[in-house]
């Protein structure tokens, strides 16, 4: 279970930041790993992860796999890092949600923007 948790927090942070820095990929598990411990998500990474139309990569008709073995290997540091509760979220504020800098999206109304990190704007 901890090993499958593992690999969808990884292939998540390298679908979503793998051209950003070390902390926009924190960003990034951050967020959801928040999800997992807040009662409007999935308890668990996997679903988080895979929840229908909440992260582009899993829905956008390309290929999963993660062919870049360096930002692979940083992933699955980063994501074995979280999932065993050794890095807490520190970077975000406590975000849930984000979104390119380059977009505007309608949800933003509702939440209060915590920081900027890379090419992301992160909300809670």
């Amino acid at each position: 279970m901890i090993a499958e948790a593992v690999l969808c927090l990884a292939m998540n942070i390298y679908h979503e930041a793998r051209d950003q820095d070390l902390m926009g990929q924190m960003a990034i598990a951050e967020v959801t790993m928040n999800r997992v411990y807040a009662t409007a998500w999935p308890d668990d990474v996997c679903k988080v992860v895979w929840q229908k139309k909440q992260f582009s990569w899993t829905h956008d008709g390309k290929s999963d796999r993660m062919y870049n073995e360096k930002a692979r290997r940083t992933a699955i540091t980063l994501a074995t890092l979280y999932v065993s509760g050794n890095l807490e979220s520190f970077v975000t504020g406590g975000a849930t949600h984000y979104h390119a800098a380059y977009v505007n999206p309608y949800w933003t109304n509702h939440l209060e923007k915590t920081t900027e990190i890379g090419t992301h704007v992160f909300y809670k």
